[in-house]
């Protein structure tokens, strides 16, 4: 009788550790933000310099990364890796500020960077 319940105390204990093993080895999915600039007639404006930089939260708390800058493709649109940033585990990501210039145009936006998803934005110009 003593075995038996043994051998059951060691196989749960062996199912617990497999199933929590399991658990942890997920692979993190791309965590992306994506910002596409418009014109004021609304058509997408392509070569436009954009720059996402954190706002601090509270004011002047540390900040995990200082600033991303790219220029809009084809499709107007300007594509950012948040991968370096967040980590797996962690709720949410961050807030960050859109700063968008092009020949003497400019706007400014926010975008939520949600973990694992492609966020969008649009900035007008």
């Amino acid at each position: 009788m003593k075995n038996a319940i043994r051998k059951a105390g060691l196989m749960t204990l062996l199912l617990m550790f497999v199933a929590t093993a399991g658990m942890g080895c997920r692979k993190k999915k791309d965590t992306i933000a994506e910002v596409t600039v418009r014109n004021s007639a609304g058509a997408t404006v392509a070569g436009v310099s954009v720059r996402l930089y954190p706002k601090p939260t509270p004011p002047g708390g540390t900040l995990l990364w200082e600033e991303f800058k790219t220029v809009t493709n084809s499709a107007g649109v300007a594509s950012f890796n948040f991968n370096e940033i967040y980590q797996l585990g962690q709720a949410g990501v961050v807030v960050a500020n859109i700063d968008a210039t092009h020949a003497g145009s400019s706007g400014t936006g926010v975008i939520k960077v949600e973990q694992e998803t492609v966020s969008v934005a649009t900035v007008f110009i």
